[in-house]
């Protein structure tokens, strides 16, 4: 649509970054009508402010200035440009960073001659979906062996403060067997942007990787606009590019306290704890833009939640776990195999994956089980069995070699270390799995007493 020509001048309020301009409303839409979403100019004086429409109530438009309202008065110019936020869209933006507000950050050179694309359309139909069935590796064990990454899936990091959530998303995006590697980032500090900037450049992987970078001195509508970009860019490069896309997004917890300050100024009426009462919604708008396409590529969403006070009954986590495919959690530096699932796993496993990794890895959780309660019976000084020591040494080795999140091992080979565990801490026959398997993958070699020095 072209620019508007049409100035509005009668600006009824500002509040915060929020400004009220009455509008012309006529019967019919025509070309200068006003939309949701769309992108608008205020002018005052020599100055100039992009805005986006947040809400449209009769013949009252409401728009969230970007770059904050403070200095807009309420003599300033408004036109409206006849179409929602883009973002470009083309090779170039590969080894880039951008703002919220789709501006390059990194230094180099503008792209407003290149192909922009409208950021924040309808989910896919879901006719040109494809059933979940490609494994996604990372090379993490805890994940690629007890809760497989599969193409299209749209899960989450629920964790709390302080823990090494943005090294752990930051690894698998330089480790992950994709194509192109988008990157959403809402209210970080600059510590953390600096974190995924350089591990992604010192592991060599910057130019097939985007960066959307909200940081936390930035207005806080953009927090809004970086998945949404995030998201058209990855769709365009599985659709039009037929490629394999995992997007990171990190935090949703700062992406939905961005949408209750902005609610709160727009009067809007609370829900659950302030948030507003879309959340569900919106937060289910970005996460089903995960899928496999039909005859292209694909795009694979892993995101992080914080859990203020580890709540998992906070909002954010709670209509989180509605709407995602299973959750990793991580705790105390660990990936907890018992408050983790992937819901899709049980479409690669054995199918993509070794014959033996279904046996093994339920072998390897129901011992773990059994050294956590053996743990308690010691910490609470009951006599210890034999086997109750066997299960204290594979639970320490569980941990070390499996649960870190700093350990990172191919597929194959973390099965092998798993069979190698168990020959180290029990007999063969104290191991209760498919004979077959057992008789094929069991190390007979291995000396449990020298393996226990």
């Amino acid at each position: 649509m072209a620019q508007s020509v049409i100035k509005y001048t009668n600006i009824l309020e500002i509040i915060g970054d929020i400004v009220k301009v009455q509008v012309e409303v006529s019967g019919e839409p025509t070309e200068n009508s006003v939309r949701f979403g769309d992108l608008a100019v205020i002018e005052d004086g020599n100055t100039k402010s992009t805005a986006q429409v947040i809400q449209i109530k009769n013949d009252v438009v409401s728009l969230q200035v970007f770059s904050g309202a403070k200095g807009v008065s309420t003599t300033a110019k408004v036109h409206f440009l006849g179409h929602p936020m883009q973002v470009a869209f083309s090779e170039t933006v590969l080894g880039r960073v951008f703002r919220g507000d789709g501006r390059a950050i990194d230094g180099g050179p503008a792209l407003d001659h290149e192909r922009k694309v409208d950021i924040g359309g309808p989910t896919v139909n879901p006719q040109r979906r494809v059933l979940a069935s490609k494994l996604v590796r990372t090379d993490i064990p805890m994940i690629d062996v007890f809760n497989c990454l599969v193409e299209s899936q749209k899960i989450p990091v629920f964790s709390v403060a302080g823990e090494p959530y943005n090294q752990l998303i930051a690894r698998i995006g330089i480790q992950a067997d994709a194509d192109i590697v988008v990157f959403a980032g809402m209210g970080l500090i600059y510590d953390d942007y600096h974190l995924f900037r350089k591990t992604f450049e010192d592991a060599g992987v910057f130019n097939r990787t985007v960066m959307f970078v909200h940081q936390a001195s930035d207005p806080v509508v953009e927090a809004l606009l970086v998945p949404d970009m995030a998201l058209a860019v990855a769709e365009r490069y599985a659709v039009e590019e037929n490629k394999k896309v995992l997007v990171l997004m990190t935090d949703m917890t700062s992406f939905a306290d961005a949408m209750k300050e902005i609610g709160v100024s727009m009067e809007h009426i609370p829900s659950n704890r302030g948030y507003m009462g879309d959340l569900y919604s919106q937060l289910a708008r970005r996460y089903e833009r995960a899928c496999d396409y039909k005859g292209a590529g694909s795009v694979t969403i892993l995101s992080v939640t914080t859990m203020p006070g580890n709540d998992v009954t906070h909002p954010v986590p709670d209509n989180t776990g509605y709407i995602t495919e299973g959750q990793f959690y991580l705790h105390s530096g660990v990936l907890d195999p018992f408050g983790s699932l992937s819901r899709l796993k049980q479409h690669v496993i054995g199918k993509e994956t070794r014959e033996d990794h279904s046996q093994i890895m339920n072998t390897m959780i129901r011992y773990y089980s059994e050294a956590r309660e053996a743990q308690q019976k010691k910490a609470m000084s009951f006599e210890l069995s034999a086997f109750d020591h066997k299960l204290l040494k594979f639970g320490d080795l569980f941990k070390s070699r499996f649960m870190d999140v700093n350990v990172s091992i191919k597929l194959e080979d973390a099965l092998d270390l798993c069979w190698q565990t168990l020959a180290e801490c029990f007999d063969k026959d104290e191991i209760i799995i498919k004979k077959e398997l057992l008789e094929k993958y069991f190390p007979d070699n291995v000396d449990q007493q020298s393996a226990a020095a």
